[in-house]
């Protein structure tokens, strides 16, 4: 053991043997990797060690079919044995709505590129795994590139990789304090202290206490997990073949074989969390006593399932702990703040997600981002809301227990809620309001015209359809009120306010009394936010952004501050509400005696609402004459108030995010992580035309000429009308000319105003002209679409400039 190093990775799991491999793999050879007792003393030991091609985050099933390539790359790499058994595997419907949502999922593949993956009916996947029984199954989708690893030997080929890249391994070594330095870090450990550059968090079931150790408090928790191992089954052990993994949704079970058996694994509802602060030190090779009783029902289902159980013996019982997240994805990346201090947690499917964490971690060490957009596995998408026990206790319950059940996409989750509301939330709800969340924030969803009212979960069309449409129709012919708690806030001053927004906005910057749409760039030229600029006029800026990325983006400020700027995140104490409509400036004039009628489009300034002094930009998401009223969280109530009765004349109704999706695609307007994301460009997405060329040097100038210079990308974001009946396309679905995929869909919904069913798109450039025929997936069927203008209401937009 060296003194220094320039990357520590703490915990000798597969995830941790897996960074390293990547960070040494890539180039960072002077890297070790710390293990308190021996590799794979965790969860890794103990692991089904199954893999499978099947996550409702395409990003994230992308990099689980690169988990998937690497595992014979570091076989052959470290002369380890891996103990592949790439056995095919299928998941099962057992209900009308999970066999629509398998030929959607199947859909969603294609779109990003995983072929080896079809549908099967019920007869044929009886066929596949003969000891089956298929009562009740109505369909199942295969993946080729399914089965299972020796879990112990997998952790041995990342980690005998690494070494022969240069890497070093040190086990029976607990780490006892990390201290942040100047230069990054001092690890003391029970053998010495080390200094290093980074050091990563990839301690499992002590993830917690390694983040506590730099003052970080981790949302994750252990919960046990059963499964059993049979003996020999002589069904079993006649096969010419070895059984594939199975999925049985329905029944709450994989299946795998195991030598001449069988391993059952069970996602129990009756879940039971362990050890919440994190192990004991001295566990590590060690199982939880097994609870029957408590997984009786699910038992009872899997032994239904295959009828061979119930002749079998069980040669040993499984139950062990692993750690979750509160939506069961990975905790990976920087933390604001701890400069040098990276996660690697949380990844409870290890053996199917650690290549990718690992591959995507490496990436963003050394170059300052991954390759994937891998947001939906960033620590940061969490704030200091979800270090609460209770949130975390909800939350990792809700996912574990619903790990098998079906979540549909108008679903509303309880757990973990109500947290924080803003402060009309009592009075919206009086009024009907049905609600959504954002980062732990209640967010209007629509209004209710009855209390008695219940929306059915559905992938289709909702029982709401009726009263959105209602909705949108007030806002175009009248004047809508929207809570927009739901935006970030950040307050920018101080001396050097103005050079640093110029230096990190690859716009231009507003005038004084003037709000302007603000692209966001790294280094390499993709977008890191479609942001609003306000100058106030008086020293002091806005950016305005997406609620639930305040914690992404203030890291990212963070990371390119300057000196001279103070920067505040005032997203909680700043709250408001948005009219929009051709009546919205009547509502306007009845409140205040200032100028506000001269107010210019995408102007901003201070102005009294009544009795508020408030904050008002004129601009409108919706596509109509609007404004946004920004107050304080105190007046927040009022404000709702007052705008309610100076409406009362003009036709006011209270609407939700739902009604201003269909709205804002009418707009062809994108938004983030749907049009816009940390995977795309300017030119792909059209936010280059915001872009201040002839500005001095902003952050990924270099890179954005080079797209605009290169002949612009291969692919752009176009808008399509769809020929769906009663489901609208929402996102990831394939899109087809002449039987070749040619794009995907980046989000969809119904035009109330226009009646058509829309979405917009990312297609190959030689298919983006208007009046070009194609074909899209809704829910697993076939559509005809085709290439529209953008904004099919008002395209010239004199609605929102009038």
């Amino acid at each position: 053991m060296k003194s220094h190093y320039r990357v520590v990775v703490i915990g000798g799991g597969v995830v941790g043997c897996s960074v390293l491999y990547h960070l040494a793999k890539f180039g960072w050879s002077d890297v070790c990797l710390i293990e308190r007792s021996v590799l794979t003393a965790g969860s890794s030991w103990h692991a089904a060690g199954g893999f499978h091609a099947l996550n409702a985050d395409p990003n994230i099933a992308a990099l689980q079919a690169y988990t998937i390539d690497l595992l014979s790359q570091i076989e052959k790499e470290s002369g380890q044995s891996v103990g592949m058994h790439m056995t095919g595997g299928m998941t099962l419907a057992g209900t009308p709505d999970r066999w629509e949502w398998l030929q959607s999922a199947y859909r969603i593949f294609q779109s990003i590129g995983i072929e080896d993956v079809h549908l099967i009916s019920a007869e044929e996947a009886g066929k596949l795994c003969p000891v089956m029984s298929t009562e009740g199954i109505l369909g199942g989708m295969w993946a080729e590139r399914e089965g299972y690893v020796d879990t112990t030997g997998t952790v041995h080929a990342y980690a005998g990789a690494a070494r022969k890249n240069g890497a070093e391994i040190i086990e029976h070594n607990r780490v006892l304090e990390l201290h942040q330095t100047d230069d990054g870090w001092r690890v003391v450990t029970e053998k010495g202290t080390i200094t290093c550059e980074h050091v990563v968090n990839a301690a499992g079931l002590w993830a917690k206490q390694v983040g506590r150790m730099a003052g970080i408090e981790l949302p994750v928790s252990p919960l046990a997990h059963h499964y059993l191992l049979t003996e020999t089954i002589p069904e079993v052990a006649a096969l010419d073949r070895e059984l594939p993994l199975v999925v049985d949704l329905e029944g709450f079970t994989y299946m795998r074989q195991d030598q001449k058996g069988m391993l059952l694994g069970i996602y129990e509802i009756d879940h039971k969390h362990w050890m919440m602060d994190g192990a004991p030190w001295n566990y590590g090779i060690e199982l939880l006593q097994e609870e029957p009783d408590r997984i009786a029902r699910e038992l009872t289902l899997g032994f239904e399932r295959y009828p061979v159980l119930q002749r079998a013996g069980v040669r040993n019982w499984v139950n062990g702990a692993f750690t979750f997240s509160p939506d069961g994805n990975p905790l990976v990346g920087p933390v604001r703040g701890k400069r040098g201090y990276w996660c690697a947690c949380a990844v409870m499917a290890g053996f199917l997600q650690g290549g990718g964490v690992g591959k995507s971690l490496a990436e963003w060490m050394i170059h300052g981002e991954p390759e994937a957009d891998v947001f939906g596995m960033d620590v940061a998408r969490y704030g200091p809301f979800a270090e609460n026990r209770q949130y975390i206790k909800e939350t990792t319950g809700q996912f574990y227990t619903r790990r098998f059940v079906m979540t549909y996409p108008n679903e509303q989750l309880p757990a973990g809620r109500p947290l924080k509301m803003a402060p009309a939330h009592d009075a919206m709800t009086g009024a009907g309001c049905r609600w959504g969340v954002s980062f732990g924030l209640e967010v209007p969803l629509y209004f209710a015209p009855s209390p008695d009212f219940v929306e059915k979960p559905t992938l289709k069309r909702s029982n709401a359809f009726g009263i959105v449409a209602e909705e949108c129709r007030a806002v175009r012919e009248a004047v809508g009120l929207l809570d927009i708690s739901g935006f970030s806030r950040f307050e920018v001053s101080g001396p050097g306010a103005e050079a640093w927004l110029d230096h990190v906005m690859a716009s231009k910057l507003p005038a004084p009394g003037r709000a302007r749409l603000a692209p966001m760039l790294s280094e390499t030229g993709r977008l890191k936010g479609d942001l609003t600029v306000f100058n106030w006029g008086d020293g002091t800026w806005w950016i305005m952004g997406s609620y639930y990325l305040r914690e992404w983006h203030m890291r990212w400020f963070h990371d390119h501050m300057m000196d001279g700027v103070d920067l505040r995140d005032i997203s909680d104490a700043v709250v408001g509400f948005s009219l929009a409509g051709p009546n919205s400036r009547k509502v306007m004039e009845k409140l205040t005696d200032g100028p506000i009628g001269d107010l210019p489009f995408m102007g901003c300034g201070t102005y009294d609402i009544g009795l508020i002094r408030a904050k008002v930009g004129r601009l409108s998401v919706a596509g109509e004459l609007g404004y946004e009223i920004h107050c304080s969280a105190a007046e927040h109530i009022a404000l709702r108030r007052a705008l309610l009765e100076a409406g009362e004349g003009s036709g006011i109704r209270e609407y939700g995010f739902n009604a201003l999706l269909s709205l804002r695609l009418e707009k062809s307007f994108g938004i983030w992580s749907r049009e816009f994301t940390q995977g795309y460009t300017p030119g792909q997405t059209g936010m280059d035309r915001w872009i201040a060329w002839d500005k001095g040097g902003f952050v990924g100038r270099k890179a954005a000429l080079k797209e605009r210079d290169g002949g612009g990308p291969d692919q752009v974001l176009v808008t399509l009308d769809v020929a769906a009946t009663d489901a609208d396309a929402s996102g990831y679905e394939p899109i087809w000319k002449d039987g070749k995929r040619v794009g995907f869909v980046t989000s969809g919904g119904y035009g109330h105003t226009v009646g058509k069913s829309l979405a917009m798109a990312m297609v190959d450039r030689g298919v983006a002209s208007v009046g070009t025929e194609l074909t899209v997936h809704v829910v697993g069927q076939e559509r005809r679409a085709a290439v529209i203008a953008p904004s099919p209401y008002d395209p010239e937009g004199k609605a929102m400039r009038g």
